[in-house]
């Protein structure tokens, strides 16, 4: 059996590796910038510490960890001759994609049940929404994350790959891996399919039905200023839950002999690089708050260099 796997580029033509190469490492280090400052922003800043700036933290930690899952190794494979990955570097892969994906989810729909609580219950915000509380969805999130991604990642790998070793993918992904195969994977498409469909299904239609309970409470606001100000924050959260959630479940509950190379894994590229660019501007870079404590962190460190 093969220890090794080959990976995918969008083109073989050298100008575009390295145009591909630039705009992933540019998305790259914008990402880790963007997350890094929220991380520090929302840690020093001790009016930060609520509920909303806490799923925030989490979120962009997240974030750094899911583009650090694919992107640096899909530079590499870009930029030089070695497209190979090993089985082990394979597989940490894909429980990576998985578990960050599956993390993210959750904490999306956290943050928007925390949205609902906050705009449509605000006495009973401090009750509901505790300190306690909101770490115990941020361990039951982590915890049936790691289940979650280690189901599905043992079981792909405990199948033959006897035929081509070369994934259709600039990152291994289960959907990919099914495809080169010699063993029966219906069981493992019924279980992906399944376990998407619930998931991501339920937790969409959970973000939409708080954010719908929200919108209807912000129509009752009495100041226009406000209405525009809560639906200008709302509408973009949605815009990048749907694109994240709609992407992913475009390429995992497809059926493997339907994929086709380029448009997967151009589609990929809106459920695994997208999002963690997206989210530190779309959650936090919009918000006032947050654009305070920045310049005050700025101003901070600016006179304490002088």
């Amino acid at each position: 059996m093969n220890n090794e796997f080959v990976l995918t580029r969008f083109s073989d033509v050298w100008e575009y590796r390295f145009l591909h190469a630039m705009l992933f490492l540019l998305m790259y280090l914008a990402t880790l910038m963007g997350n890094f400052l929220i991380v520090t922003i929302t840690t020093l800043d001790m009016n930060l510490h609520t509920p909303m700036y806490f799923f925030l933290r989490n979120l962009s930690i997240l974030d750094m960890c899911y583009i650090s899952a694919t992107v640096p190794k899909a530079c590499a494979t870009f930029l030089t001759d070695n497209r190979t990955i090993s089985m082990a570097g394979c597989a940490s892969q894909v429980f990576m994609v998985f578990f960050c994906g599956f993390v993210e989810v959750m904490f999306l729909t956290s943050m928007a049940h925390d949205r609902y609580v906050a705009i449509c219950q605000p006495l009973h915000y401090p009750m509901v929404m505790t300190p306690r509380i909101c770490v115990w969805m941020t361990l039951a999130s982590v915890l049936s994350g790691l289940v979650y991604s280690g189901f599905h990642t043992g079981n792909t790998f405990q199948l033959h790959f006897c035929q081509s070793y070369v994934v259709n993918q600039f990152f291994c992904d289960i959907p990919s891996l099914l495809k080169l195969s010699c063993s029966n994977t219906l069981t493992n498409e019924i279980s992906i399919f399944i376990s998407t469909f619930v998931i991501v299904g339920g937790c969409f239609a959970f973000i939409i039905r708080s954010y719908a309970y929200i919108f209807s409470t912000v129509l009752n606001f009495p100041m226009r200023t406000e209405r525009r100000k809560a639906f200008s924050t709302c509408v973009p959260h949605i815009l990048v839950v749907s694109v994240f959630l709609l992407s992913g479940a475009a390429v995992y509950m497809k059926p493997t002999s339907n994929s086709r190379t380029i448009q997967d894994m151009i589609t990929s590229v809106f459920y695994s690089i997208v999002p963690p660019l997206l989210n530190p501007i779309i959650y936090s870079l919009r918000n006032k708050q947050i654009t305070e404590a920045v310049k005050k962190f700025m101003h901070r460190m600016l006179y304490s260099g002088k």
